[in-house]
């Protein structure tokens, strides 16, 4: 069972840092959610708060 949740956070934290490099070469080159400013920092900050959580699931799972 463990093992299951390791991978979902794994998982978990893959899509949080791939939306974050999204959001930061959108601010740098514009693409691929049309240079909205606000929506980029906004998704950086998610992500940034889903991997914090990430990381401190996987300090609890073992």
């Amino acid at each position: 069972m463990a093992g299951r949740a390791r991978n979902i956070v794994f998982g978990s934290l893959g899509v949080a840092a791939l939306m974050a490099v999204a959001a930061i070469l959108d601010i740098v080159v514009g693409m691929p959610f049309g240079g909205q400013m606000v929506w980029d920092i906004m998704l950086i900050l998610a992500a940034g708060l889903v991997i914090y959580m990430g990381i401190d699931c996987l300090k609890g799972i073992r």
